[in-house]
């Protein structure tokens, strides 16, 4: 059964079949986040701060300086700003700087860099211009390299690494007109060709780097037949390939220098060579790429975060009002001390998440995970701050503010840019859900066949023999821990209630998630509401654990120590506030209230609170035709010369 344009119609219990399948089920490392949202505060995994080696470093460093200069004096981004396009002699100075390569390995052509300088480049060079960063970060972080580095053949790494790290830039295509977080419906097909070879139909939406990429990701499904076991899958398919077509080049609010479209395949034959992974393993492929790859979108928001600081810091000191500068003026400077204290936190969530990476002894799944939904809500209210600072010379454009002689400050432009790291690579409403399902994975283990309505009675009998041995060992430890000692972490000094507060919160967090899942039981999936506020007060939780941890490495080392556990204190006592609110939130909404209302507004029953306006919108459908065929519009397909 189809919906309207061939997209399979599927029932939401199949949609979280497909989804749960493509999940990795195992936890055969340890993981700090997960530890914490089950009450258990190991403090162990995190603390003394992991380093990068020596050799890493120098490797790194000598990269960044030479980033530093080709972003200062190569790159234009008020240009690109200007004109919606990164110029092709920007793009191929950073072929020549090795900058498609960072995370190639030396012995196909690539630098090598660790992922913690890796998002220290993408930082620099998203500071210049943000549409180069998610040039980079599409091209690397879920492109063509990061797929064959974890699932490819050893041949597949010959032939396509050596022309990513240098010449060939690649896109990562996913997402089609009537599906996003809901691959279960993906409509693009692959069928098989013979034994050697795959025929690709269909369209895909919001290619990023697709319009000027030489190597795509394709995600698409491959009919079950004899001798195929079928399922979403994953090839590597080369741009200029008879029957791809790109059909537009999409434009939007901000980054206007992304190189974003929609891409047609009409009866594509790729080489079941190119083929990455068994047939049915796309999405498995693309959520365990996104697992690292989600750390680039935070390491452009502490970039943003680093930028919004300084310019606070410049105008508000400049900038006088009754007699003083604005920054003494303490509804200005909250905005100022905030925005400090979260670029430190998240600076330190970033580099903490990504040293784990590097060294591999951690799942850092639900870690990177929150650190992609809490760096791109704390960089939009930064940047927002920031706007309001500026005033009406925030809201003012760059190119206007020169103009009448002043200094273009692009601080509208960066909100704009940073909105749609809130969207990207799983909204904040799908990484609330994502991170929800990993955190109360424990207890669906135990207790999942209880709740399930298709389970028999003996299933039910057995699970519940489970949950009662689990819990029986489990809920006892959530009563008292270290937290509760005055004297717990005294190592880390002045920081220490903080991290006590943080031991606390985590056992009232799981003692708050097994109450809820103990009173809606198979509707907590449906509470999204709750399980947003429990994810949101967990990040908040590793974002704080981050902070103090990244402040004592600093004082140990003797680097800005004193000024670190400032602002590790200052974002603490912030962060708490915000904590204390979520959890009375999670009993105290309107979720229930908002329900009733949704269901009116869908009903037709408040059409009356419309009226009195016009909708400038335009005509044509909700959602694009995407019926499989062959192109009707010219290719704007754009290789860089």
């Amino acid at each position: 059964m189809t919906a309207p344009h061939g997209t399979p119609k599927v029932s939401e219990r199949e949609a979280r079949r497909v989804a749960e399948a493509a999940r990795e089920q195992d936890w055969r490392k340890p993981s700090f986040a997960k530890e914490l949202f089950l009450g258990r505060f190991r403090l162990d995994l995190i603390h003394p701060h992991p380093l990068p080696a020596t050799e890493d470093v120098e490797r790194g460093e000598a990269f960044l300086a030479k980033l530093r200069d080709f972003c200062e004096t190569k790159i234009d981004g008020a240009l690109i700003e200007r004109e919606s396009r990164i110029p092709d002699e920007v793009i191929n100075g950073l072929k020549e700087l090795g900058a498609l390569g960072m995370k190639i390995d030396t012995k196909y052509g690539g630098l090598g860099l660790t992922q913690v300088y890796y998002n220290k480049a993408l930082a620099l060079a998203g500071s210049a211009s943000p549409a180069i960063g998610a040039l980079l970060s599409a091209h690397q972080s879920i492109g063509v390299p990061q797929p064959l580095k974890l699932f490819g053949t050893q041949e597949q790494r010959d032939t396509f690494l050596p022309r990513c790290a240098r010449t060939d830039i690649s896109a990562f295509l996913l997402t089609e007109p009537d599906v996003g977080s809901d691959p279960a419906r993906l409509a693009t097909s692959a069928v098989p060709d013979g034994e050697d070879a795959y025929v690709l139909d269909g369209v895909k939406l919001w290619t990023t780097n697709g319009v000027v990429a030489d190597l795509l990701v394709v995600m698409a499904r491959v009919p079950k037949s004899e001798g195929h076991k079928g399922g979403i899958t994953a090839f590597v398919v080369e741009a200029d390939s008879p029957g791809v077509t790109v059909e537009n080049r999409n434009a939007f609010m901000g980054l206007r220098g992304i190189e974003n479209g929609v891409t047609r395949f009409h009866q594509v034959r790729v080489p079941a060579a190119h083929r990455i992974g068994p047939e049915g393993a796309g999405l498995k492929i693309a959520l365990t790429t996104l697992n690292t790859g989600r750390l680039s979108l935070p390491a452009m928001c502490v970039g943003a975060g680093k930028w919004c600081l300084k310019i606070a810091r410049e105008w508000s000191a400049a900038r006088e009002q009754w007699g003083k500068p604005i920054a003494r003026h303490e509804a200005v400077g909250s905005k100022i001390s905030f925005i400090a204290a979260t670029t430190f936190a998240l600076e330190a969530v970033l580099d903490l998440s990504s040293q784990m990476a590097d060294e591999d002894r951690n799942d850092i799944r639900i870690e990177a995970a929150l650190a992609k939904l809490y760096g791109s809500e704390m960089a939009w209210l930064m940047a927002d701050e920031l706007v309001q600072i500026r005033g009406g010379r925030g809201f003012e454009t760059a190119d206007s503010l020169a103009a009448r002689g002043e200094r273009a400050v692009p601080a509208e432009q960066i909100l704009r840019d940073l909105r749609i790291n809130r969207i990207f690579e799983g909204s904040t409403e799908i990484m609330h859900l994502l991170i929800a399902r990993e955190a109360v994975d424990a207890h669906l283990s135990v207790a999942g066949d209880l709740i399930d309505p298709d389970k028999k009675l003996p299933d039910k009998a057995k699970a519940g023999a489970n949950a009662a041995a689990f819990y029986a060992r489990w809920l006892p430890k959530l009563l008292s821990g270290p937290g509760q000692l005055p004297n717990s972490y005294s190592e880390f000094g002045d920081l220490a209630q903080h991290i006590r507060y943080v031991e606390r919160s985590a056992r009232k967090l799981a003692r708050s998630t097994f109450y809820a899942m103990s009173r809606w039981q198979g509707r907590m999936e449906t509470k999204q509401g709750f399980l947003g506020r429990i994810v949101d007060i967990g990040a908040e939780l590793f974002a704080m654990s981050a902070a103090c941890v990244r402040a004592e490495l600093l004082r140990t080392t003797g680097d800005h120590g004193r000024e670190a556990h400032q602002l590790a204190d200052v974002f603490c006592r912030q962060a708490r506030i915000r904590v204390d609110e979520l959890f009375e939130r999670l009993w105290a909404n309107t979720d229930d209230l908002d329900r009733k209302v949704v269901t009116g507004v869908l009903a037709g029953s408040y059409t009356w609170l419309e009226e009195g306006v016009v909708d400038p919108s335009g005509e044509g459908p909700w959602i694009a035709d995407a019926t499989p065929g062959p192109a009707k519009r010219d290719n704007v397909h754009r290789p860089i010369r």
